[in-house]
């Protein structure tokens, strides 16, 4: 199996934020920008990237993602800040 990316978008600096998962971290965050798949991102306008986490085997990135999704805001949200405190789009630096 391929590798995976954990990720985080929201709409607006300490926003409302969704985590998810994916083996295509560009094709993903292009799709969140575009508002391109129905569900709670397009509903709520989620399209800045603001956190990302690499992981060799997607496993480890499912796993990843479930945990952080039952974390308290304020750990994800911490999260984010310890590396993008300012809230940056991060979706320019995908290569």
């Amino acid at each position: 199996m391929s590798g995976g990316w954990v990720y985080i978008v929201t709409n607006k600096a300490n926003g409302i934020l969704y985590v998810g998962v994916t083996s295509d971290i560009a094709r993903r965050a292009w799709e969140h920008r575009g508002g391109l798949v129905e569900g709670f991102s397009k509903r709520y306008g989620l399209k800045m990237l603001v956190h990302v986490e690499r992981f060799d085997e997607i496993g480890a990135a499912i796993q990843r993602e479930k945990n952080i999704k039952h974390w308290p805001r304020s750990w994800k949200v911490r999260l984010i800040e310890t590396h993008n405190d300012e809230w940056r789009d991060l979706y320019d630096t995908l290569a």
